[in-house]
């Protein structure tokens, strides 16, 4: 089957080649058909977007072990306009890499990013009683400097896809404690709202008219009151004054969905503001299930419409 053409031309990541970033966006055929553009933070791949070096960009927003990822909602939130396109949503299997032939048991020291070390001290602590963990940047980088040195006593915890751009060996798999870690992405671009799917999401920022009691809760009663569900509830600092803070939500459900659209109206209208992040198609082995039967569902309605019509004389 051929690829198809990428919608962007220049597609921006968090780099350098072998993160967890790329392996997500090179399984989308559209996006792995692009230039990429490695970048070395999330702030620095959203400003790439927003000032027209990329034509979109891919970041990492949700980890299911470490949680939200901070820089990027407040850059999204505060810094530039962008609108999400898409998620995807990545399993987090971690890997100790070495110089080809390297026994597992010679390896004394081990690079990695801390957070990724400390998801694989089970297996450290059984396998590499007293190796000494050495941080780096991040996975993809540890993995470079590994391939650099060429000593088979330094290793690395990375990603396969690490070990295929740096010529390094999988020398023990999926070493992780938690083999059910996920990490979701979201694609973003200067302009577009995705047409609804029948399985969406949408993420919004709502600034508190005033900080007094009960001002979520009224946030919250707005959704409740349409039986919209939230996946997401995050509170941020708004960075202007101490104890002042903005929500960020995510939703199920389109702006294109007239329930949706009536709670941002209101939310609009009686906040002090609302950052529309964009309504997109939701990832997930379910997704294109759902999206099938709500087609279905659609072309339903509308044979049940046109045969109520049908009869008005």
């Amino acid at each position: 089957m051929d690829t198809p053409p990428s919608t962007y031309a220049r597609v921006a990541y968090l780099g350098p080649a072998g993160t967890f970033t790329e392996q997500a966006l090179l399984r989308e055929p559209d996006l792995a058909s692009a230039e990429l553009l490695p970048y070395p933070t999330m702030a620095d791949v959203l400003f790439a977007v927003q000032d027209g070096d990329a034509d979109a960009g891919v970041v990492p927003i949700e980890n299911a072990i470490e949680g939200t990822v901070n820089a990027t909602i407040d850059t999204l939130s505060f810094d530039v306009d962008l609108l999400v396109q898409r998620e995807l949503v990545e399993p987090v299997s971690l890997n100790l890499l070495t110089v080809p032939g390297a026994p597992v048991g010679g390896v004394k020291r081990v690079l990695s990013i801390p957070v990724a070390a400390a998801q694989c001290r089970t297996w450290l602590r059984e396998h590499l009683p007293g190796v000494e963990l050495t941080a780096a940047n991040s996975t993809a980088e540890a993995a470079e400097t590994c391939s650099a040195l060429a000593d088979p006593s330094v290793g690395a915890i990375a990603n396969a896809r690490a070990a295929e751009v740096y010529g390094l060996d999988v020398a023990a798999p999926e070493i992780e404690s938690h083999p059910e870690n996920r990490t979701r992405f979201v694609l973003v671009a200067p302009s577009g709202v995705p047409a609804p799917t029948g399985h969406d999401k949408s993420s919004v920022v709502v600034y508190q008219q005033a900080d007094r009691p009960g001002s979520l809760l009224a946030i919250l009663q707005e959704f409740a009151a349409r039986s919209i569900n939230l996946t997401l509830l995050l509170s941020r600092p708004t960075k202007t004054s101490l104890g002042d803070y903005c929500f960020l939500l995510d939703l199920e459900g389109h702006v294109a969905d007239e329930v949706v659209a009536d709670c941002l109206r209101s939310l609009k209208a009686t906040q002090a503001d609302v950052k529309f992040l964009g309504s997109y198609p939701a990832a997930g082995e379910a997704g294109p299930a759902r999206r099938d039967d709500a087609d279905a569902a659609r072309r339903d309605a509308d044979e049940w419409v046109r045969g109520i019509r049908s009869q008005i004389s």
